[in-house]
């Protein structure tokens, strides 16, 4: 067994066990020494018994008062020394207080037990060699002793705070990259779920009102039922293609889906209008190379007018601008009829899903959206995005 094993199996004892143990180990150590004393000096008696036990018993508390247990078994060293008995392990349970003194408290406590103990020790040499012919050794060398033990349990009290720093930092960045990650997923979740809302609401409205158109004319006009249900099956088929390329990113890395451009506001309209709806579309963003998210936000954005107009308004036409200039575009759709009959119309809530959507995404670019009802009739929606970075 290693001493990194025996020490880890002591660190894990009860503090009380270890206390006992220690005290054990050091009061067979001391026992021997102060058993057999210098042949010509004082030898072990009553007085050098009871030092003894009281150095043991206050080393039992040593964790709950460190400084007073310093003081006990210092002065029964200094008992010792001053008795004439003389012996190299006598002084171990000062030696163990005083590195719990330093291991369990702080830097200031330190130098101040140093400073004490290393004071006492050099008056107690100097008493000792003049009565004994300084058996103790040098009186600077005795000084030197005590501050040992302190410097260890300095080093050893330095090291488990670092440890402890260390290993808070370490929790700590794990829970920035957890929160780090769960806001990405969030956030990604809230991405997903907003294409997919995109998608479906503007794709199931235009085939519903193209199969009402469908349902209509079977029987009097089958050509435009034929036309009507070949709309439905072109937009369910470009639904489906839309919905494969979003929902690639829960199974990817990285989503390898092109994101739709101003350029497809064309084929957007083209959809809209086969469901009854006229669309007027100007588009004027000159030579400006936007950037690909600045256009895939207006793109959405013209989609969930478009949407709300077919499924919320009576209104038979849409105004749809798109200009650009040196600092943003500007995204605006204006339909000109008054709300749906309330039965025709999907519920206020439903309706909020796709508002709070067009302003999350201009929020997420740094841009707004305004919305609200016109004086004369009809509804209008604006959006301003930042095109920073783009070149003319």
């Amino acid at each position: 067994m290693t001493f990194d094993r025996l020490a880890a199996r002591v660190r894990a004892l009860p503090p009380i066990v270890a206390d006992l143990l220690v005290v054990a180990v050091v009061g067979a150590l001391t026992a021997a020494d102060a058993a057999v004393n210098e042949p010509g000096y004082r030898q072990a008696d009553a007085l050098t018994w009871a030092l003894l036990v009281v150095s043991l018993a206050a080393l039992v508390r040593r964790r709950r008062w460190p400084v007073p247990v310093v003081c006990v078994t210092g002065a029964a060293c200094a008992g010792w020394a001053l008795h004439g008995h003389i012996g190299e392990l006598l002084n171990l349970p000062v030696i163990v207080a005083l590195y719990t003194v330093a291991v369990l408290g702080d830097r200031r406590r330190t130098l101040w037990t140093g400073a004490i103990a290393a004071t006492v020790s050099g008056l107690v040499a100097l008493k000792v060699g003049r009565d004994v012919v300084n058996p103790q050794g040098l009186p600077v060398l005795e000084m030197v002793w005590p501050l040992v033990p302190l410097l260890l349990g300095e080093v050893v009290r330095t090291r488990r705070e670092l440890l402890a720093e260390y290993a808070a930092r370490a929790a700590r960045a794990e829970e920035d990259r957890e929160r780090e990650a769960a806001r990405r997923v969030r956030q990604e979740r809230v991405r997903v779920a907003r294409e997919i809302h995109d998608i479906l609401a503007h794709t199931v409205s235009a085939m519903t009102v193209q199969a009402g158109v469908a349902l209509d004319a079977l029987d009097a006009a089958p050509e435009v039922s034929r036309q009507a249900m070949t709309q439905v099956r072109a937009s369910g088929k470009e639904a489906v293609r839309e919905l494969r390329a979003t929902l690639s990113v829960l199974r990817a890395a990285e989503s390898t889906a092109p994101a739709p451009r101003l350029d497809q506001l064309d084929d957007l309209v083209a959809g809209v209008e086969a469901g009854g709806v006229r669309v007027s579309l100007r588009r004027d963003t000159g030579d400006a190379a936007l950037p690909a998210v600045v256009e895939a936000t207006a793109y959405r954005i013209v989609q969930e007018a478009l949407t709300n107009v077919v499924k919320h308004s009576a209104a038979r036409h849409a105004a749809v601008s798109v200009t650009c200039d040196a600092i943003r575009l500007t995204v605006e759709v204006v339909d000109e009829g008054p709300p749906a009959p309330p039965s025709a119309a999907a519920p206020h809530t439903e309706r909020g899903f796709g508002l709070t959507g067009m302003r999350e995404r201009a929020v997420a670019v740094g841009g707004g959206v305004r919305y609200g009802p016109e004086p004369g009739g009809g509804f209008r929606v604006r959006a301003e995005l930042p095109t920073e970075g783009a070149t003319p």
